[in-house]
């Protein structure tokens, strides 16, 4: 799968010096490339494998608002401004299109579930609405399954993994910003408390600021810090097909969802599977999951696998000219979960008979960086003046990162942020805030 995931080559050589260093060359950490380069601001990014080669390029491609939590709509009506106009700001293609997005229906009890939802997005001016089973036939003609309705989200759109981060990371190169690949960064160096630089694989960097955008790396980097992060890594897992002359709209019902590849192919997978790996961390932050279990109960699939044993004898500290856990780990590449991609295409056939020659060309998985209320981090961490992070996107991180990227220039710089950053802070995990949950719509 790594094959098809667009190239970025690396700078050669580390500068001495630089504003801002960015750890992680995600979707999130290129877009926030992309914007501080655009700001004149001197920016460095620096990646332990290649850009994009985890949940980035792995993710299923969406680009919603639709069904999001509450706190994140106003990030995500910025983001999808921002998508739409990417191809042209970057002078090449991420993919991008506005195809719409259904939450597909087989109940009333469903319908009732995204009519709940819709009270949110009202406030908001979004064009989600509920709509018929009629309207859906309209819709999706391919499907012979009578859907009693669908949330459906005209606005809502579509971007290419496999091409999206690597465009916005070549975007930023353009704007001034050095992109560095296979270069993990080991830690931060401080001088009276503040960050004073970073010290990589490669050599030190100094900087009064760094950006922790690391994905499901990022908890076990701030450990190192002595900053606790909860965070924990969800099991996804995907598929592509064949071209198949279906539905443009993407869609999600019970036990599939799919996506309309610019191959001609589809995404697919199962979209009512939670699998959490079991690992030591599982435990320590246990506490603060548990209203995450006791929402989620009914679509959880614990896993227990080699990576508890991994982490358990990952190292928690290391010395800054020692090789680091993100050296001897560039990429997370788990297998994927078979039986549930099996079960998704199952699904998929019976309301789609269409699918039923489209044969599956391959198949993938990747870890979704998770918080405890499913929204994400982006913010400055008090503790260490000059450190901040973005992180735990929860599974919404490819739709809103050029939005997150956006606003952590605004806070690195100091600039009225795009939306408010309060629902984002770190210290809502250590400040006595009660952990809210919305559930999926």
């Amino acid at each position: 799968m790594l094959a098809d995931v667009a190239q970025v080559v690396s700078d050669e050589k580390l500068p001495d010096r630089a504003d801002v260093v960015i750890i992680g060359g995600g979707i999130i950490g290129t877009s926030l490339a992309l914007f501080l380069a655009e700001r004149n601001v001197s920016v460095v990014l620096c990646e332990k494998g290649r850009i994009a080669g985890e949940q980035s390029s792995r993710n299923w491609g969406w680009c919603r608002q639709m069904g999001r939590d509450p706190r994140e709509i106003p990030l995500i009506i910025e983001s999808l401004a921002l998508w739409r106009q990417m191809n042209d700001r970057l002078g090449e293609e991420t993919g991008f299109r506005t195809t719409g997005i259904l939450y597909l229906a087989a109940t009333d009890e469903a319908l009732a579930k995204h009519e709940a939802w819709l009270q949110h997005a009202r406030s908001y001016q979004l064009d989600s609405q509920l709509v018929d089973g009629d309207r859906v036939a309209e819709l999706l003609p391919q499907s012979v399954t009578r859907w009693k309705g669908a949330l459906y989200t005209p606005s809502d759109g579509k971007a290419e993994p496999f091409i999206a981060a690597p465009a916005i990371a070549r975007g930023a190169r353009r704007a001034g910003a050095k992109i560095f690949t296979n270069c993990a960064v080991r830690g931060i160096e401080r001088q009276a408390g503040r960050v004073s630089g970073v010290i990589t694989e490669k050599g030190s960097i100094a900087c009064s600021q760094v950006v922790l955008a690391g994905g499901a790396w990022s908890s076990l980097f701030c450990r190192s810090l002595d900053v606790r992060l909860p965070q924990l890594k969800i099991l996804s897992s995907v598929m592509r097909t064949t071209p198949v002359d279906g539905p443009a709209p993407s869609a999600w019902g019970p036990g599939f969802a799919y996506r309309k590849r610019a191959d001609g192919g589809y995404t697919v997978a199962h979209g009512d599977r939670i699998v959490p790996e079991i690992v030591p961390d599982s435990f320590a932050f246990f506490s603060e999951f548990l209203p995450t279990l006791q929402l989620e109960w009914k679509t959880i699939r614990p896993r227990l696998s080699g990576r508890f044993f991994e982490e358990w004898n990952t190292p928690k500290r290391w010395a800054l000219d020692q090789i680091s856990p993100f050296e001897k780990t560039r990429i997370y590449d788990p297998r994927p979960r078979s039986a549930d991609l099996t079960e998704a295409m199952d699904n998929l056939r019976r309301s789609f008979p269409l699918f039923r020659d489209a044969k599956i060309t391959d198949s993938w998985a990747g870890y979704i960086d998770v918080t405890p209320d499913a929204v994400p981090v982006i913010s400055a961490v008090d503790a260490i003046p000059g450190f901040f992070v973005a992180t735990g996107f929860s599974g919404h991180g490819f739709g809103i990162g050029p939005g997150a990227g956006w606003l952590m220039a605004d806070l690195v710089t100091g600039a009225n942020p795009i939306v408010d950053p309060a629902p984002f802070r770190f210290s809502r995990f250590s400040d006595g805030s009660r952990i809210v949950l919305h559930g999926r719509a």
